[in-house]
């Protein structure tokens, strides 16, 4: 009966759950090293072993406007060992990509909305045009001769110009690249003149005079910048574009595993050193609940497929 005993507790001993986590976390993070998913996705990961007790290792999985990363988190097991950062770009990624693989609403379980922030709407310094005015000017006296770097077609630099284009009435020439980091350098070295950047990854090169800007997409201005007006301000008051990101899971992972991980984001979000670094990237921390991202995400991915449908933008 003894070693009966002992048996019966060694099986139920080995198959107890482990609590959650009990081994490092991968986090996939969809574009290219350098743009602002990827350095606010290191910047909440630095903060999350002393709040969770493991590491959270970031993995850039970049390709089809996003949908390489996100097609692999998809796949991957529920069981809380897999994260991944989104933005407008995979909302956008559910009108404007063809049979992707996967569906954003069906297949992820949301997490949390992490931040908000303006875009900066910066040219290179050869460009004649400091205002949006002047830019304006200067792209409807040569159609289709000045161009605008994206990330790819369907991310958001890619719709923060098109969504300009359209209200400004304007055709700046769309030259996609493989990621931020490379639309980014694309107007450091003045290989194309007009860039719709993601303020945080654009503010260091305005600061050392490698690129002038224009405008914040913004409502109001970001205090990073005071002398710099919004594009409402320039002259389209019906302009507002702002970059978000947030985390999944996949579907179907257990709520108290989703709450363990909501807890220690909105506890990284919290603490002093990732405000103090959102400050100065100009990017506001969120820390939504589950369900209130989930309708946010809805929202956008609906919203958006207005926009594209309206614009025209899935062949592009």
């Amino acid at each position: 009966m003894r070693l009966l005993a002992v048996f019966l507790l060694l099986i139920s001993t080995t198959g107890a759950a482990q609590p959650f986590p009990s081994k490092p976390i991968r986090c996939i993070v969809p574009s290219s090293p350098g743009g602002a998913a990827d350095a606010t996705t290191r910047l909440i990961a630095a903060a999350l072993p002393a709040l969770l007790g493991e590491q959270v290792v970031v993995e850039n999985r970049a390709g089809a406007s996003g949908n390489i990363g996100t097609a692999a988190a998809a796949k991957s097991a529920p069981d809380g060992y897999t994260w991944l950062m989104i933005n407008n770009a995979q909302a956008a990624n559910a009108t404007l990509q063809k049979d992707p693989g996967f569906d954003l609403l069906r297949d992820f379980a949301p997490v949390t909305q992490v931040d908000s922030a303006p875009h900066l709407v910066v040219v290179h310094p050869s460009l004649p045009a400091s205002s949006i005015q002047e830019l304006v000017a200067l792209a409807k006296s040569r159609p289709q001769a000045v161009d605008y770097a994206s990330a790819g077609t369907g991310t958001v630099t890619f719709l923060a110009a098109e969504l300009f284009n359209a209200q400004a009435g304007i055709s700046l020439r769309h030259v996609p690249y493989k990621g931020g980091g490379e639309s980014l350098l694309s107007i450091v070295r003045g290989e194309t003149a007009v860039y719709f950047s993601p303020l945080s990854v654009a503010l260091g090169h305005v600061r050392a005079n490698r690129l002038r800007s224009l405008a914040v997409t913004s409502k109001e201005r970001t205090p990073l910048l005071p002398d710099v007006p919004t594009v409402a301000e320039s002259g389209y008051p019906g302009y507002e574009f702002n970059l978000w990101n947030g985390f999944l899971v996949p579907a179907n992972t257990p709520k108290d595993v989703i709450a363990v991980i909501h807890r220690a984001v909105t506890g990284a979000l919290n603490t002093a050193e990732v405000r103090r670094r959102f400050l100065e990237l100009g990017t506001s921390p969120v820390g939504s609940q589950p369900g209130e991202f989930g309708a946010f995400l809805k929202s956008e991915v609906e919203s958006i497929a207005e926009v594209a449908t309206k614009l025209n933008l899935s062949g592009k």
